[in-house]
């Protein structure tokens, strides 16, 4: 069986075919690897010709090595794989399909309270000539809800002022609209007309909204060191990330009251059930809700 065939044919269809990132590539390739040293020690000569049978054993033996998560993980990638299978004609039955899941514990994300944004905003030194920019990577992440690397893709031209909006490029390539704040959009006019100017941006980054100091697209790394110094100047004890942020625009717009299939849509989730975590993050809040909302629950007149 030649598995690094399987592989690269794999990679090459969710690179070229699916337009998944690079992340998300090698976390497929690395499922699909497990699965083929299992073919290998089971004697099974191709993926081809791997049973359901087959299949539930090897989700199995997962159980035994793997937490829930990882192992649901694991599954689905083998799932993606037979799904390629399927349709570049190399089988006609999906063995993967009737496979039932491990059950999955879902964390519930920490989030940041207002005050303590405000706090990181506050710590910026705007004196400082990426003073500006780090102003408005903060507004930009939690008014936007953006994820890092939406972040560090944005470009000038995708910042529709007249409408207030941002054209943000997600997963897959696929692209939303988002509406963008006041504050936001005012953080990210004074950083892209009075600040970036004095930066001497490399060729080929022109375009790129946020620059590091050597000219060139700021990274996702150097992101996380900007928000983890302003957290740690405004005396924040919580585990700050950039998805942290994020985070906390999906759980500060649902205990507003916004609608949930429209935070889905301003996050670029595929799936509702993702964006659904962010309902259960406030328990007072949804008891509130529910005291105020609830014709069983209200007040008789």
């Amino acid at each position: 069986m030649e598995d690094t065939s399987w592989i690269g044919n794999f990679r090459a269809y969710l690179l070229l075919e699916k337009g998944y990132s690079e992340n998300t590539v090698n976390a497929y390739t690395r499922d699909l690897k497990k699965f083929l040293s299992f073919l290998v020690k089971e004697k099974i000569s191709s993926p081809l010709t791997a049973t359901s049978s087959d299949l539930e054993y090897f989700s199995q033996m997962l159980g035994k090595a793997y937490s829930p998560n990882a192992q649901a993980r694991i599954l689905s990638g083998v799932g993606a794989f037979y799904q390629y299978l399927l349709l570049t004609n190399q089988i006609t039955h999906n063995p993967t399909e009737l496979l039932e899941f491990p059950k999955q514990s879902r964390p519930l994300p920490e989030v940041l309270e207002v005050r303590e944004i405000e706090q990181m905003i506050a710590a910026i030194d705007l004196s400082r000539p990426d003073g500006h920019r780090n102003l408005a990577m903060v507004e930009v992440l939690y008014g936007c809800g953006l994820r890092v690397s939406e972040l560090c893709d944005l470009l000038i031209s995708d910042i529709i002022q007249e409408e207030g909006l941002l054209k943000v490029t997600g997963k897959g390539r696929k692209q939303r609209l988002v509406p963008i704040g006041k504050h936001a959009l005012n953080a990210l006019r004074l950083w892209i007309t009075e600040s970036r100017p004095h930066f001497q941006v490399k060729k080929g980054y022109e375009s790129v909204v946020f620059l590091n100091r050597r000219g060139t697209k700021i990274s996702r790394v150097m992101v996380f060191y900007v928000l983890k110094g302003l957290a740690e100047r405004a005396g924040i004890k919580k585990n700050i990330y950039p998805h942290i942020l994020r985070h906390s625009f999906a759980t500060h717009m649902v205990q507003g009251g916004a609608d949930l299939r429209m935070v889905q849509e301003m996050l670029g989730h595929s799936s509702i059930t993702t964006t659904e975590i962010y309902s259960h993050l406030d328990r007072s809040f949804l008891h509130e809700t529910l005291l105020s909302y609830h014709p069983r629950n209200k007040k008789q007149s």
